[in-house]
């Protein structure tokens, strides 16, 4: 049996850990609460649904996200104009400041 596939998903699984764990060493984010900073860094607003889909996640684990970068004021959650029942998020300040301490140079790229 040839299982060389499996080798190369368990080495690019270990330096995707290594970069995470380098990636929250330097700024104190995990990856999906960095990623979610990068996809409103535009300015945009977006729906919960939305964040989810961009971050490749569950709607429940994006959640998890969301309520994580609204406990350190990096993101804020506003009601929508047309229906208070939907909830639109986007960057603050402080989101935005944070986004820009992330500089790749300083972050080992995984290898694989």
């Amino acid at each position: 049996m040839d299982n060389t596939c499996l080798c190369h998903l368990r080495d690019t699984y270990r330096s995707i850990i290594k970069f995470e764990k380098e990636l929250e060493d330097s700024i104190g984010l995990n990856f999906n609460e960095a990623m979610l900073l990068c996809i409103l860094s535009d300015g945009g607003q977006r729906l919960s649904g939305e964040l989810a889909d961009q971050l490749g996640l569950t709607r429940s684990n994006a959640s998890k996200v969301i309520v994580s970068l609204e406990k350190q004021s990096l993101i804020r959650r506003l009601a929508c104009k047309e229906d208070s029942r939907c909830q639109k998020f986007h960057i603050t300040k402080k989101g935005t400041e944070m986004i820009e301490r992330i500089h790749c140079s300083n972050i080992e790229m995984p290898k694989v």
